[in-house]
């Protein structure tokens, strides 16, 4: 396995970035720290290591933030680990068994989910939360679940064997790929997630993964991440919801069984994208409770991360 990647590192990285690129029109790497940010290009596949990131102690502070509109239903908290044969002739784990989709919700595997349209996407407005094998609650409480959703390594999420978390399997990716999302929705991309963040950002650009300055604060919900709430609030920090996909931190699974980087208040969301860096790793986003951006990473794919569902 690849060597494991320190929370904090991965977010000072984060921070770097922000103080040295212009956003989402440019690679997220700063030349000055990271040796392999000279050679990167739109398509080329990287990811973050020790070797990489330079720590900060410094914290980006939030300006203020904008209004926008997103659709409404309500949602249920209810769990199931039930599961049906995926669509994607590569996937061994099933994805979400879809009962029923409207404007605004999709309910599979026995729960209801809001969605929401930001420009040309639709996203499901909360993390997975759908039983598949492997997949873990943060601190092994269901509680945690019902929250945030699960866990899951990076093979589970996209329906595969699990040794595809050690070894290439690009040749199984589909596009869009369904994995354990409901058919009809797959897990996001490098590409879809960029897309995300360039819409926020009002920026255009292809180099790709993209970091975004702004999307962070309108991509958090507005309570459940501590010192980080809405314009007006006593909170430090701003957390917008602007658009409604309302994200909540739901931690780190390690592969020893343990848990990292706490859950909910003052702590970090992880989502996993379809894209591999390399044999061992997976590209991931991410979001941190006191800062307004919107990051990427390189991860190893063992380690659990929650799970956002785009439609196709």
């Amino acid at each position: 396995m690849a060597e494991k990647r320190d929370l904090i590192s991965i977010f000072a990285a984060g921070l770097i970035f922000a103080s040295t690129m212009s956003g989402c029109g440019e690679v997220g790497c700063d030349p000055a720290y990271d040796s392999w940010c000279g050679e990167q290009s739109s398509s080329s596949e990287v990811s973050l290591s020790s070797s990489g990131v330079r720590p900060s102690s410094s914290s980006a502070q939030p300006p203020s933030s904008s209004s926008g509109t997103a659709e409404q239903s309500s949602s249920s908290s209810s769990s199931s680990s039930s599961s049906a044969p995926s669509s994607n002739s590569f996937s061994l784990v099933g994805g979400c068994p879809i009962q029923s989709s409207q404007n605004g919700s999709v309910t599979c595997g026995g729960q209801k989910y809001k969605t929401v349209v930001i420009g040309t996407q639709t996203w499901f407005a909360e993390n997975l939360n759908y039983g598949a094998s492997r997949s873990r609650c943060y601190n092994n409480d269901a509680s945690n679940c019902d929250i945030y959703g699960r866990l899951y390594d990076w093979a589970t999420a996209m329906g595969f064997e699990s040794n595809c978390n050690s070894s290439i399997c690009s040749s199984q990716i589909q596009s869009p790929h369904r994995g354990i999302c409901p058919a009809g929705w797959h897990i996001p991309s490098n590409e879809d997630w960029d897309k995300l963040y360039r819409y926020i950002d009002s920026t255009s650009g292809t180099s790709s993964p993209c970091y975004s300055h702004e999307a962070g604060r309108h991509l958090k919900a507005t309570s459940g991440w501590g010192i980080c709430g809405p314009a007006g609030s006593v909170d430090s920090y701003l957390c917008e919801d602007t658009y409604g996909f309302s994200a909540l931190p739901g931690g780190i699974g390690d592969p020893d069984g343990s848990f990292a980087g706490g859950v909910g208040n003052y702590s970090t969301g992880f989502w996993w994208s379809a894209s591999e860096s390399y044999s061992e790793s997976a590209y991931c986003r991410y979001l941190y409770y006191t800062a307004d951006a919107a990051g990427w990473c390189g991860y190893d794919k063992p380690f659990l991360f929650s799970v956002r569902c785009l439609k196709d």
